[in-house]
């Protein structure tokens, strides 16, 4: 896809001129290339996850017909989209108005920032604009080869489990990445002996072929009576189990390694919404209100702020819950509203006029903005104080009245609302506990159950799809109906064991 442009003339000068805030406020960013694009383009680039060459497939196209439809209707409009590689790409909207364009370049220099220097994105592909259109074109051969019918049915099943997902994986200990190397060490040494060829074939695929000549040569040496083993050892991340033990041909472990890179590449933008777009807003704002507005924009500024910071009683908005926690971690620091002497001060006048004059407030925002993630960015810092202020409440709809009414103002309860819906982006977790349940040869998962049933059938389906790819009956140990249960599906009933 080439649909874009390179921004010139008045939009370039202007974003020079807001790199320059940027850098002034102290922002620490990737090198930063900005493009043009129609309403028609971003639709589709937002469609592919930001990306304009991605792998052919059906989602994609439906992800552009709803957006297109939004845009089309008045229901919504992309402003902006912003990557996650060196040098950072961003596409703006070619009917922005000059206004749009400014609030859009200070916001996507926050989002650069965040990319940059948050941990939980340290480990991420930066030059993923290449990988993602190396896929697209290794899936094109497989569909050649095999047919686009069996590819993408295999795509439609592996894509159902891509949120099976460890969030440990995005992180490596120095004791991890040793053992690493020396696991690479010696598999080098291996392949040197068998005579193997380096290749351009993907590390998924590398890791299932070693896998499968490991053993093939375990086969070769035990007897035929002594049973399979499978490792016990339990993980969350199931894409990669299925790569290394599942009975695949070369392409789908190949195709299932793809999607599997590409699902940790956006997991950490899963696990920071908040804290991401609140931090963006944040500096997007100051740079607009203290650097980059013309006195004759402030009102349309503050038109298109409100609107992107409107809040609704179904659910919370990013942008504006991260802003404003942001806001008042820095002042809140800037004051010393926190630590002993504050929490067991029990005047409450005097904690609302408590102002150590520290000025730790940029300090710390910035600290946080490298270390936290949402779930600890909400448990760490959100207050009473806060909720009461930002009228958070949760709430339930009145059947009665058709309406959502506020079902709590109790603190505790708000804050165990908003860590439920964020754990795990409120998807139940799964793990494989045993691939040879029984002595069966037959795939064992676990759901860790925190007070919610699963929904029987989104379970049923998704272990169809994975009984498809591991060949044998597939288990689901969880709790339902407060009982303790394993749904089992053999390949034709799916079924609870008694």
């Amino acid at each position: 896809m080439n649909r874009t442009r390179p921004i010139s003339g008045e939009l370039l000068t202007l974003k020079n001129e807001i790199e320059g805030y940027a850098i002034k406020y102290g922002l620490d960013f990737f090198p930063q290339v900005f493009e043009v694009c129609d309403y028609d383009t971003i639709n589709i680039l937002a469609a592919q996850g930001g990306f304009p060459n991605r792998y052919p497939h059906w989602k994609f196209g439906m992800d552009y017909d709803q957006l297109s439809k939004g845009y089309a209707y008045g229901l919504q409009k992309i402003y902006e989209m912003v990557i996650n590689t060196d040098p950072c790409y961003a596409y703006l909207l070619q009917a922005n108005n000059w206004v749009d364009q400014k609030i859009v370049m200070a916001h996507v220099y926050g989002h650069n920032d965040f990319f940059k220097n948050n941990s939980w994105f340290s480990n991420t592909n930066r030059k993923m604009m290449d990988v993602m259109a190396n896929h697209g074109t290794k899936i094109r051969r497989y569909m050649d080869k095999f047919g686009s019918d069996q590819v993408e049915s295999f795509i439609d099943r592996v894509l159902s489990l891509e949120n099976l997902l460890d969030v440990n994986e995005l992180f490596e200990t120095s004791a991890l990445k040793r053992k690493r190397s020396e696991q690479e060490n010696k598999t080098k040494a291996e392949l040197d002996e068998e005579g193997y060829l380096i290749d351009d074939r993907s590390q998924a695929l590398k890791s299932f072929m070693r896998s499968k000549m490991r053993g093939e040569k375990k086969e070769e040496k035990k007897d035929e009576n002594i049973q399979a083993e499978r490792p016990i050892d339990k993980t969350k991340d199931i894409l990669g189990y299925l790569i290394s033990f599942a009975p695949l041909e070369e392409w789908q472990a190949d195709i299932i390694g793809i999607l599997r890179e590409e699902a940790y590449y956006f997991l950490p933008q899963r696990l920071t919404k908040i804290m991401n777009e609140g931090w963006a807003s944040y500096w997007h704002s100051k740079i607009m209100t203290e650097k980059a507005l013309a006195s004759s924009e402030i009102i349309e500024f503050a038109d298109k702020h409100a609107g992107v910071m409107a809040m609704s009683r179904q659910q919370i908005n990013p942008y504006k819950v991260g802003i404003e926690l942001m806001r008042d971690i820095e002042y809140r620091w800037n004051r010393g509203m926190f630590g002993k002497e504050y929490n067991e001060c029990s005047d409450m006048k005097e904690k609302i006029y408590w102002d150590k004059k520290l000025g730790q407030g940029k300090e710390k925002i910035f600290e946080v903005r490298k270390t936290h993630n949402d779930i600890s960015f909400i448990d760490e810092f959100l207050t009473p104080e806060f909720c009461e202020r930002q009228q958070l409440f949760t709430y339930k709809y009145n059947p009665r009245t058709g309406r959502y009414e506020i079902d709590s103002k109790d603190f505790l309860a708000i804050k165990q609302k908003l860590l439920s819906q964020l754990t795990n982006f409120g998807q139940p977790i799964i793990s494989v506990e045993d691939g040879n349940f029984m002595n069966r040869k037959e795939l064992l998962l676990a759901h860790q159950h925190y007070g919610i049933d699963l929904d029987v059938n989104f379970a049923h389906e998704t272990l169809k799809n994975l009984f498809h790819i591991w060949k044998r009956p597939v288990n689901l140990r969880t709790k339902y109906e407060e009982k303790e249960v394993i749904f089992n599906f053999d390949g034709r009933d799916f079924r609870p064991q008694s």
